[in-house]
């Protein structure tokens, strides 16, 4: 509903400067609220009107922004118009604010702010999201935590916003750690603890002949001949390779759905290692592939072709690397999704590697290769539970759980939930997701169990608690809620509350351009203060029942959106706590 009054500022704004209003529209921005002093609802650069051409300049700046606050009129919708420092405001009708946006919200709740005008300029298409990718045979390390929250956030926004989303799980299941994993499984491997602890047992496999390759070179050079015979398809390796996979994604698929992450498509590496023959094939056939002194397989990626930037396709031994198989797989996902984009979620280490490999695909002449991107991100530091430093994240699960009910116990909240376990799960989920979307996504960050577990301040937990803390309130109530008269919410606390759900699809605007989940981690935290604020100082109980009925429709609004600015951060909302 912000464009209503966006579009309403527009056009007077275009009356005034002689231009047309949907060019002015995206250059009008909600205020951000202030605790400090009131400020107006809507406003609009002049720097940016004079770089758009829309006005012209009148000596300096100020002059130019007094000159035409001026000129613009007000109406039924903007009451008034206020120059500042190289800013125009714009002071809307609280009333018609309350009215038209707590319709909107009533009428279309899960429409709020994603069918909003100014998203309407984004690409909407096929989007395939790859994240996660943990590597078979081996237990789900937390380090993927941040690949796989980070990834389903892109995935659910850009599905809010109308694309259509594929989500795909790339298993690092081939290479050169099978070599390892295979040769070192057939010398000290047990059957029977692979029935009964499989992953726990292929990871003690894989530290120790890790461990005696670093000393023995006999071990590393079973391991080459292990991956060979893996290249060269032999059932007997293939047939244990398939049994170490079938295991990993079974015991995967669990911790996802406590997670609340689901995948369209499972892939891997092995599916396409048959067409890596295909993808050097081509690059011979263009004269980019070439051979260096050390007998590999090279493509040279430097501006002056002095080889001083390449990557390598072919070990010399005629074996494929990870690039090779991530150009064949970006060729197959091209032909079997006709993507429209395609995002990479990785840690920061490997943005050479996608830099390289959107180079080569650029090279073979696939000009679609602009439209993939790598979202980078940092490590997490001082993660660990009780027991020590932190490997799985399933021991991350298991300890935030466990820290939040007895957390609800210290406050005797969880004696009224029918299953505190699970609600304690979905919180402490919740709290990991907030603390890691807090910042920029490239930044390393340190992990405290005391902070990220806080009831107050911006954690995930209070996050929960605003959302179950207004279910509460709305379950009390013995009537449907209906509101008709407005003016109950005109007071300064409410006010706030409605500039601010103003913002939503801004914020919704800013995550899509920079695919950042800080933005409406943000807006969601300055929500639930500003609802902390009102409900304590807008009381339902003991109202009139036309005021009581304003401030429920307000306040079951604000859950509404909260719930789902929760449920693109990948997060469950609870209703009890």
């Amino acid at each position: 509903m912000a464009c209503f009054f966006r579009r309403s500022a527009a056009l007077q704004l275009a009356k005034a400067c002689g231009q047309n209003e949907e060019t002015l529209i995206p250059l009008i921005s909600v205020a951000p609220v202030n605790k400090k002093q009131s400020v107006a609802d809507l406003r609009v650069s002049v720097s940016h009107l004079l770089q758009s051409g829309a006005v012209r300049p009148d000596g300096d700046l100020q002059n130019t922004t007094h000159t035409l606050a001026r000129q613009i009129r007000t109406d039924a919708v903007v009451e008034e118009v206020i120059p500042g420092r190289g800013v125009i405001h714009f002071r809307l009708n609280k009333l018609l604010l309350a009215q038209k946006l707590l319709d909107q919200l009533r009428s279309d709740p899960d429409g709020f702010g994603v069918k909003s005008e100014i998203l309407r300029r984004l690409r909407v298409g096929r989007t395939l999201v790859e994240f996660s990718s943990p590597n078979i045979a081996k237990k789900f390390h937390a380090g993927h935590l941040r690949s796989t929250i980070i990834g389903n956030f892109i995935a659910n926004l850009k599905k809010a916003l109308g694309n259509e989303v594929i989500r795909v799980n790339y298993l690092g299941d081939w290479g050169m750690q099978f070599g390892l994993l295979g040769s070192g499984f057939e010398r000290f491997g047990s059957q029977e603890k692979l029935r009964t602890q499989p992953l726990e047992h292929l990871f003690e496999v894989y530290v120790q002949v890790n461990r005696e390759a670093e000393s023995d070179a006999s071990v590393r050079s079973a391991a080459a001949h292990f991956f060979r015979r893996l290249e060269q398809s032999e059932e007997q390796a293939l047939e244990l390779w398939r049994h170490f996979r079938e295991i990993t994604i079974h015991e995967y698929k669990r911790i996802y759905q406590r997670l609340g992450v689901e995948f369209d498509h499972y892939s891997g590496e092995s599916f396409h290692r048959a067409e890596t023959q295909t993808v050097l094939d081509e690059l011979r056939s263009r004269r980019l592939l070439k051979t260096s002194q050390k007998g590999t397989g090279v493509v040279d990626l430097s501006d002056k072709g002095d080889m001083s930037n390449y990557a390598t396709l072919v070990r010399s031994d005629g074996t494929s690397l990870y690039i090779t198989r991530d150009v064949a797989a970006a060729l197959d996902r091209k032909q079997r999704f006709s993507f429209d984009e395609m995002i990479y979620v990785t840690d920061k280490s490997q943005t050479m590697h996608f830099q390289q490999l959107f180079r080569i695909l650029q090279a073979m002449g696939h000009p679609w290769a602009g439209s993939c991107h790598h979202v980078a991100f940092g490590l997490v530091q001082g993660m660990s539970t009780r027991r020590g430093e932190v490997l799985f994240l399933e021991d991350v699960l298991e300890e935030a759980q466990s820290r939040m009910i007895h957390n609800m116990r210290q406050s005797r909240t969880s004696k009224e939930l029918e299953d505190p376990e699970v609600t304690a799960e979905r919180i402490g989920i919740s709290a990991l997701i907030v603390q890691d979307f807090k910042g920029p996504l490239i930044s390393d960050y340190r992990f405290e169990w005391d902070k990220v577990l806080q009831a107050q301040g911006d954690t995930g937990v209070f996050l929960q608690y605003t959302h179950a803390r207004l279910c509460s309130l709305l379950r009390q109530q013995d009537c449907e809620i209906s509101c008709s008269d407005f003016s109950p919410l005109t007071d300064s606390r409410s006010v706030s509350l409605l500039q601010h759900l103003l913002r939503y699809d801004e914020v919704l605007l800013q995550c899509a351009t920079d695919l950042q989940p800080k933005h409406l981690v943000n807006f969601l935290m300055t929500l639930s203060h500003l609802v902390a604020s009102a409900h304590r100082e807008l009381p339902v109980k003991g109202s009139s029942e036309a005021v009581a009925q304003a401030r429920l429709c307000l306040f079951s609004s604000v859950r509404s959106v909260l719930a789902n600015g929760m449920r693109i951060l990948g997060i469950t909302p609870v209703d009890k706590m």
